[in-house]
């Protein structure tokens, strides 16, 4: 598939009309990259956002399989959905943030995954409450990470988009790594998975408010210089 997709490149992509190549080394282009607010606010929002799609892919059979004693073969199927519900969803959230913006987009799909989270911190029955609580998830996670890279392109100087791509999609790595280490130590203290999905429902919410207060200062800042 590697193969097909790199042909593919090959003989249908072109670089963009008026493409800014960098002139400086790799590591300085690193360390100038560091130093823009939107990184490191992009970073944070995508961790939340496609971290915690990644958590959600690998550890909601094992969810499922305790906290609602589904069979494996069960769990895998209902965990596919949610994945490719999430998938779909990606574009799609790039879409909509061309149109409406990128700052509206992330504002509305954080809030979503933190009343569905806070809905599912409760444990309710699987149908149809636990299920339409975690497609609804899946489906705001996967437009908030498309949402993400699009305010990447909208609020980072055109040189540097590449450079802050890369510190943003490790930073998603980063943030679907903790969650499910976080999920099992709870529920072995505990016995229950409640709060771990309360804490992704209040990450949510701080998520809501970076985005409406410091992410939209640095992207209006960024558009006022553009003009």
């Amino acid at each position: 598939m590697l193969a097909l997709y790199a042909a593919v490149a090959w003989l249908v992509m072109r670089d963009a009309p008026g493409r800014t190549i960098a002139a400086q080394p790799l590591l300085g282009r690193l360390a100038a990259t560091a130093k823009l607010s939107i990184t490191w606010q992009a970073c944070v929002l995508y961790a939340v956002a496609f971290g915690g799609y990644v958590a959600f892919s690998v550890y909601l059979p094992a969810y499922l399989q305790t906290g609602y004693g589904l069979e494996q073969a069960d769990a895998a199927d209902r965990m596919a959905g949610f994945v490719l519900l999430a998938v779909v969803m990606r574009p799609i959230g790039g879409w909509l943030s061309d149109r409406v913006g990128s700052i509206p987009v992330l504002t509305g799909v954080f809030a979503v995954v933190a009343v569905s989270a806070a809905v599912q911190a409760l444990t309710p029955d699987l149908m149809p409450v636990g299920t339409i609580a975690f497609l609804t998830m899946a489906a705001a996670l996967g437009a908030g990470s498309g949402a993400t890279f699009a305010l990447v392109a909208q609020a980072a100087p055109a040189d540097k988009v590449g450079a802050v791509t890369g510190l943003v999609g490790a930073a998603g790595g980063l943030g679907g790594f903790v969650p499910p280490l976080l999920m099992g130590f709870l529920y072995g203290e505990l016995g229950s998975y409640g709060l771990g999905l309360a804490l992704l429902a209040a990450t949510s919410a701080l998520a809501v408010v970076l985005t409406m207060t410091v992410v939209r200062l640095t992207a209006s800042r960024r558009l006022t210089a553009m003009v």
